[in-house]
C-alpha cells in the first residue's frame, strides 16, 4: 500500500479576490450604508414590483412601481442609517478627546480641581 501524502505547499489556494465597484471615481465598498440601503432597496423593489405585476398584469405599470419602491426604500434606509452613522462617529470623537485629556491631566492638581467640581455639581 502506498501511502499518499497532501502537503500544504502542494495545495495552490487561491487567495480572496479584491472586488470593487467604482462609480465616479470613489470605492463604493467604503461608504457606510451603501451595501444595506443597497440590497434592501433591491430586494423589496423586486419583490413589490412582482407582486404588482401578479396583481395587475401589466408589466410597464408593474416596473414603475417596483423602481418607485426600490428608490423609496434606498433613500428611506440611507438617510436615517448615515444620520446614525455621523452621530456616532461625533460621540466616538469627543468621548476620545475626553479620554486623551483624563490621560494627560491624570494625577495633577488640575484632575484634583476637577473632581472637587463634579462632586459639587451633583451635590447642587
Amino acid at each position: 500500500m502506498g501511502e499518499s501524502r497532501v502537503l500544504v505547499e502542494d495545495i495552490d489556494i487561491d487567495p480572496p479576490s479584491e472586488r470593487s465597484v467604482f462609480i465616479f471615481g470613489r470605492d463604493v465598498s467604503t461608504i457606510p450604508c451603501f451595501r444595506n440601503s443597497f440590497l434592501y432597496g433591491i430586494s423589496i423593489g423586486m419583490g413589490v414590483g412582482f407582486l404588482a405585476f401578479l396583481k395587475t398584469s401589466r408589466p410597464q405599470l408593474s416596473t414603475h412601481i417596483g423602481f418607485g419602491t426600490f428608490m423609496a426604500t434606498t433613500l428611506g434606509y440611507w438617510f436615517p442609517c448615515r444620520y446614525n452613522w455621523s452621530k456616532q462617529k461625533f460621540d466616538t470623537a469627543q468621548l476620545q478627546q475626553a479620554l486623551q485629556q483624563q490621560a494627560i491631566y491624570e494625577g495633577t492638581e488640575k484632575e484634583r480641581e476637577q473632581q472637587q467640581q463634579g462632586v459639587k455639581l451633583e451635590q447642587a
